[in-house]
């Protein structure tokens, strides 16, 4: 067997490969007398069937499978050991010549090569960190909602401010029939809030969906309707109201916070804010670090520049699905693509020049901790060495979860490395603002 590499250009080679007889001759013949062996055919005793006629009926299908599978086996290698950077897989470029009635065969390869680049970091732009607060209106707006949750419920036959109302909206119009429970703080207008105030149990009224909720998104809530219907959606509904309940705001208590935190966790109202803050914007790091690393991401793929050997791509992607796509298909496919396949290039040149890929250990510590985590939710703040050992040995055995934890501890490294090495300026910002800065 010869395999030869020619390079066409910087992105795209083609590679030959020349099986002769010698290379399977051999296998196929095992195998033809294996089918001698146990072949039952009408006329002959079993294991003398004449060679000549399995040779007729199954030569050459064992033919191109042993040629396929040398071929395949071959190549792969071949790719390894010459370190190639292929994009894709390789495509057959004379597939339809081949004649399997001759001895020896030349298969032809085409090859989408990696391009060769640097990436600048830092670049010459800082990225926005945000660093979000909770600021003293949000932590006031939770410390509220605590109040009404653990609070008690009294029951009423009208409806008044702050009032809850459960009751059934209808509309024909719409197909609308959904049991709810509102607040009088959830609506909007003026006209709506006077209709329901002075209302009693029993009563239907007449309200307009046309800015009824502060938000248009409520309408999916109250009124069971699409997230598509919700938005701007202009018609009456009756609103059967069912019952009226007045809520009893709950004390700040050391009851209260044993409830929230756990026995002498939180001891006084100014705990209990500091703790709404902390826990606020832990969460809020969260979603500031995913922003920061889409990002430095975006910066990386506008800023990095590189060719690709598109037609190449754009071939591929036509022939390598379930179905065959049309030139147009495959070429909208990868302008869909295209800037995730940059991303990935350079995500790896990352990883490969500062040697951040995930390790074993890295992942078997990661499970671990993340075991210690799910414990502690359920009250056990200290298992052993040996409970963390046999739980982290069972999920590492599932080929799923070792992907999953896999991507995560990945993206945590690209997240820290990108903290360490980007060029980024830190912004304070609560998350009201945060979300309208960021996500306009």
């Amino acid at each position: 067997m010869n395999i030869t590499k020619k390079e066409v250009d910087k992105l795209n080679a083609v590679v030959t490969v020349e099986i002769s007889k010698d290379d399977y001759a051999d296998k196929v013949h095992t195998i033809l007398s294996n089918y001698r062996k146990n072949a039952n055919i009408p006329g002959f005793r079993k294991g003398h069937v004449p060679m000549g006629m399995v040779k007729k009926q199954y030569g050459q299908a064992v033919l191109v499978e042993e040629v396929n599978k040398l071929l395949q086996e071959n190549l792969h290698t071949f790719l390894t050991e010459e370190k190639l950077d292929v994009l894709g897989n390789p495509i057959p470029r004379n597939e339809s010549e081949i004649d399997w009635n001759s001895d020896d065969f030349t298969f032809e390869f085409d090859l989408g090569l990696a391009p060769e680049f640097e990436v600048a970091l830092p670049g010459k732009k800082a990225t926005t960190h945000y660093k979000i607060v909770a600021d003293d209106a949000m932590i006031d707006n939770q410390v509220k909602t605590i109040c009404k949750q653990y609070g008690k419920l009294i029951a009423k036959d009208t409806v008044e401010k702050g009032d809850e109302v459960t009751g059934t909206f209808k509309a024909a119009e719409k197909d609308i029939e959904n049991k709810a429970t509102i607040s009088l703080e959830d609506i909007k207008g003026k006209k709506q809030t006077t209709a329901l105030t002075g209302a009693k149990v029993g009563d239907e009224v007449v309200l307009k969906t046309k800015g009824l909720f502060n938000d248009d998104h409520d309408n999916q809530k109250y009124l069971g309707v699409s997230h598509d219907d919700a938005h701007g959606l202009d018609v009456e509904v009756t609103f059967t109201i069912e019952e009226v309940n007045q809520r009893e705001m709950a004390e700040l208590n050391q009851d209260l916070f044993d409830k929230l935190f756990g026995e002498g966790v939180v001891t006084s109202e100014e705990e209990l804010r500091e703790k709404i803050k902390q826990d606020a914007e832990g969460q809020f790091a969260q979603q500031s670090d995913q922003k920061l690393l889409n990002d430095v991401v975006e910066d990386l793929i506008e800023n990095t520049k590189f060719d690709l050997p598109k037609e190449f791509l754009q071939r591929w992607i036509q022939v390598s699905g379930e179905k065959p796509m049309t030139e147009e298909e495959a070429a909208a496919e990868l302008e869909r693509s295209e800037k995730g396949l940059r991303y990935q290039l350079i995500e790896g040149k990352l990883r490969a020049d500062h040697k951040l890929q995930v390790t074993f250990d890295e992942l078997k510590d990661y499970a671990k901790n993340m075991i210690k985590a799910q414990m502690a939710q359920y009250g056990n703040t200290n298992p052993t060495e040996e409970e963390l050992e046999g739980i982290s040995a069972r999920i590492l055995s599932n080929q799923e979860e070792v992907k999953r934890l896999t991507e995560q501890l990945n993206t945590n490294k690209m997240l820290q490395f990108f903290k360490e090495k980007a060029k980024l300026k830190t912004k304070e910002i609560t998350y009201e603002k945060f979300v309208k800065e960021a996500y306009a």
